[in-house]
């Protein structure tokens, strides 16, 4: 399956306040607001241990000691030796015969996010490159050299990397002001210089997780606001089909208190609060369907799984994960080579978190199943005007069930098909870039769902006038009806779907909800 999770700009990823990279903690939101285009600020302190770590590489060399990536080759090459004259020849050729990456290329976020978490690691000060590798970097992200690295093509690491470093060194392609060039070419419009790789310097920049880490804190990012307006679609969605709320209450809550499932019922009952349709149809049904009443249960369950892979994420963004490393040891440098590199704590998470996105989905999409089946929800066929014979709503719930399908097969685990590479030198792979990647699209698709949910939901509440929804429900019904009228003929729905889902990416349908909760001046 050809996976493509480049997604629509998000207006509210527009940051302005600069992310400084040093030894200090990097979240997730960091390595985001980067990839949408934030500044990037280099400690100072951390530069003075990657200047002494490098000059401490140079005896090596002249001492002809072994060292893994920096005085021998990679890979089953382990064994050559290298000569001083041979080293610089032999970063630059790394790059270039690494840089075998096929298919589209990443978008824009993704290179950015990449180069984000590559500074967070080179400036830890274990991998042995220059302070004029990382501040050029930066300045990179800064002056908008985006390198062209195509997407497919790594088994967990490698790739990418390769093709980012390529640029760094006045080879490859990259992106400036919009037009793809040769890589020197870009890098002088930037005014910058390409520089010369040093000691480990082409190995470093492709020894680690930087690109499975990468996209999994954007697909992270993606799929944390799916859930949170998964919530407010499936209260919208609660209200239309006339539901009850017993399900959320507390005490029933606490007898099975798992973290996420306890703050997911506390979140809908804040936002079906003071609701008008919930109180005249407090005793329509004794109990509702499972896509409604047990939205705290499995959204829940999707909020504790995240809370494991930002745990791993973060772990990761902080992490070195080059290979080898150095230490400071007997007052030498001593270099010990590991397998940090390897992706599978990323790749596990990740696949789960595309499991935990197919659950959002999966619920989602039977609501709106629900909102337009007649027979389940006692509204008009399709919600279409009474006696119309109109189509209504009848086919948005189809696009809903292919998205919905597709993010089923992205659950599919890509960490356990491991392939032996590099001459069984790396005979267990992660498979961890692909994971990411398919998280990345499931959380999209996601979002596309609930987008079909809130068209259905907001359709569905016309019947129910002049009774008002809870407070944050009808703060987001009155914020889709300022773009999308009601239907009361057969018109195009793309325009309309668009419509909500710009709604939903530029926060302005979070935005309207938090306002609406949000305590008045007077403390009513």
């Amino acid at each position: 399956m050809s996976v493509q999770y480049e997604t629509s700009c998000k207006k509210e990823h527009t940051p302005t306040q600069p992310v400084t990279f040093g030894t200090h903690t990097t979240t997730i939101a960091e390595i985001v607001a980067v990839a949408y285009g934030a500044p990037v600020v280099v400690d100072e302190g951390a530069l003075a241990a990657l200047h002494a770590l490098q000059a401490s590489l140079q005896d090596a060399i002249t001492q002809k000691r072994p060292v893994y990536g920096l005085t021998t080759g990679v890979g089953d090459q382990y064994s050559v030796l290298l000569s001083a004259e041979e080293i610089s020849n032999a970063q630059i050729g790394m790059l270039r015969s690494h840089a075998c990456g096929i298919g589209a290329p990443h978008p824009h976020t993704v290179v950015r996010a990449i180069m984000a978490t590559m500074l967070r690691a080179l400036l830890q000060g274990h991998s042995g490159v220059s302070t004029a590798l990382v501040t050029t970097m930066a300045a990179m992200l800064n002056r908008g050299v985006i390198p062209c690295s195509p997407s497919k093509g790594s088994v967990g690491y490698l790739i990418a990397t390769a093709h980012i470093g390529l640029v760094i060194f006045g080879e490859g392609e990259a992106t400036y002001r919009g037009e793809r060039l040769p890589g020197r070419v870009a890098m002088e419009r930037a005014g910058l210089t390409p520089l010369t790789p040093g000691p480990r310097e082409g190995h470093a920049l492709i020894s680690g997780t930087y690109e499975i880490t990468a996209i999994g804190a954007l697909a992270f990012e993606q799929a944390r606001r799916a859930v949170e307006l998964a919530d407010l679609a499936g209260c919208m969605a609660l209200e239309a089909l006339r539901g009850n709320s017993r399900g959320y209450d507390p005490d029933l809550q606490s007898l099975r208190p798992h973290p996420g499932q306890v703050h997911t019922a506390a979140v809908l009952r804040q936002l079906l609060a003071d609701s008008q349709i919930m109180a005249a149809n407090r005793d329509h049904r004794l109990q509702d369907a499972l896509s409604l009443r047990c939205i705290p249960q499995v959204h829940g369950a999707v909020r504790d799984a995240m809370s494991y892979v930002g745990q791993v994420l973060e772990t990761e963004i902080n992490a070195v994960t080059d290979n080898p490393v150095f230490f400071w040891r007997n007052n030498t440098y001593e270099a010990l080579p590991g397998g940090n590199g390897h992706g599978a704590p990323t790749a596990l998470a990740l696949d789960t978190l595309a499991i935990a996105i197919a659950s959002i989905s999966n619920m989602s999409q039977a609501r709106s199943d629900r909102l337009t089946n007649t027979y389940l929800s006692g509204l008009p066929p399709f919600l279409a005007p009474k006696g119309s014979g109109l189509s209504g709503l009848m086919i948005p719930p189809y696009a809903a069930a292919a998205a919905a399908a597709e993010n089923r097969c992205l659950a599919t685990p890509s960490s356990v098909n491991s392939l032996s590479t590099c001459a069984g030198q790396e005979d267990h792979t992660s498979m961890g870039v692909y994971a990411a990647q398919k998280a990345h699209t499931a959380a999209d698709n996601a979002l596309d769902v609930i987008c079909i949910e809130f068209l259905c939901a907001a359709q569905a509440l016309e019947y129910h006038q002049p009774l008002r929804a809870g407070r944050a429900v009808q703060a987001a019904y009155e914020a889709i009806r300022a773009h999308v009228p009601p239907r009361h003929a057969d018109t195009a729905l793309h325009p309309e779907l668009g419509a909500i889902r710009t709604l939903m990416d530029t926060g302005v349908l979070s935005t309207c909800v938090q306002d609406a909760l949000a305590p008045s001046p007077s403390g009513e």
